[in-house]
């Protein structure tokens, strides 16, 4: 790896360092369970690079970013929701509550969702 955080818990998870339910790896993109899934299918697919966020990609990281989108397609064949649907969300920054500083998409399924997915928050518009 030539982007590691060590106090990143998805770089450590990446490293094999703290256990996951991984359901696909390859040299880019690592996807396993989430801990608290909202779905009955929950899964986070990373880069097994560090970057702290979709506002860091940098020119280079186009492949790396491509790979999290072949792997959802992946996953979502493994986990069954491939053609009963699924969601795919990436939280950027504070605001989107992104929770862990390493890029994670959650690709979310198994159950019918409705629109805005923010439903029953406050939204503000402007």
């Amino acid at each position: 790896m030539s982007r590691y955080d060590s106090s990143c818990i998805f770089c450590k998870i990446a490293a094999g360092h703290i256990p996951a339910s991984v359901v696909y790896r390859n040299d880019h993109v690592l996807a396993f369970r989430d801990l608290n899934p909202v779905a009955p299918t929950h899964v986070l697919i990373i880069p097994i690079e560090h970057i702290p966020s979709l506002s860091n990609l940098a020119a280079g990281d186009e492949e790396v970013a491509g790979q999290i989108l072949m792997a959802a397609r992946t996953v979502a064949g493994m986990t069954g929701v491939l053609d009963s649907g699924y969601r795919l969300v990436f939280n950027n920054g504070p605001d989107a509550l992104q929770s862990v500083g390493h890029i994670h998409a959650h690709l979310i399924g198994g159950k019918s969702m409705g629109w805005p997915p923010f439903a029953g928050h406050e939204v503000i518009h402007g």
